[in-house]
């Protein structure tokens, strides 16, 4: 598949459409059960590169399955979802490939855990239809003056760019940005020093 890093992208989204759908449902069923709705809450992480894919195991234990480094990275990813308050996390390559196209914002520079080396991770948060539009594509200006901001330790400068990025975003990002006001709060009372290089460390799966 030539597209695939696209077709993960659709795939996720749709994946959130169905889910969305399927939770509606189950809520009118519990209403009308009369007992306590339980919301069901997915996170999806995309890596792009090499690993093995097909049947493996045994008579014991056999399963198609894929297996690899970037398919670890991609799990790994998927747990930070949670954590950043955003249903879909790219990795740098798959959101090279639609940045230009997608609804896709760069929300952290990491180490996930088991890993030495950063990344830039990104947040899926629509398809074409959606990155096209004027009113993201200011969002998303807004919100890489913030990031450059913070990098480079302006803290007043990205708190106020923050805010809003946050009125913009109509509270979807509210999650995202508490982190990075939270971290801001840190910082002042424990600067990162001169050669601090932005990347947060990771420490849960």
């Amino acid at each position: 598949d030539d597209l695939h890093m696209r077709h993960s992208c659709e795939a996720a989204l749709d994946m959130m459409v169905e889910l969305k759908a399927l939770n509606a449902e189950r809520r009118q069923e519990a209403e009308d059960a009369g007992v306590e709705f339980m919301q069901i809450n997915v996170g999806v992480g995309i890596n792009t590169g090499e690993c093995v894919v097909g049947n493996m195991g045994s008579q014991q234990r056999f399963d198609y399955s894929v297996l690899g480094d970037a398919v670890n990275t991609a799990a790994r990813l998927e747990g930070q979802s949670k954590n950043y308050g955003v249903t879909i996390i790219l990795g740098p390559d798959t959101a090279e490939s639609v940045n230009d196209e997608f609804a896709t914002l760069e929300i952290d520079l990491i180490t996930v855990k088991g890993k030495t080396e950063a990344v830039a991770i990104y947040a899926l948060l629509g398809g074409p239809d959606r990155g096209n539009l004027p009113e993201f594509k200011a969002l998303k200006e807004k919100h890489n003056q913030f990031t450059t901001a913070y990098y480079a330790q302006e803290w007043d400068k990205a708190e106020t760019i923050m805010a809003e990025c946050a009125k913009m975003a109509d509270g979807e990002l509210d999650e995202l940005y508490e982190i990075f006001t939270d971290r801001i709060i840190e910082f002042r009372a424990d600067p990162p020093g001169a050669d601090w290089d932005g990347v947060y460390v990771a420490e849960t799966k």
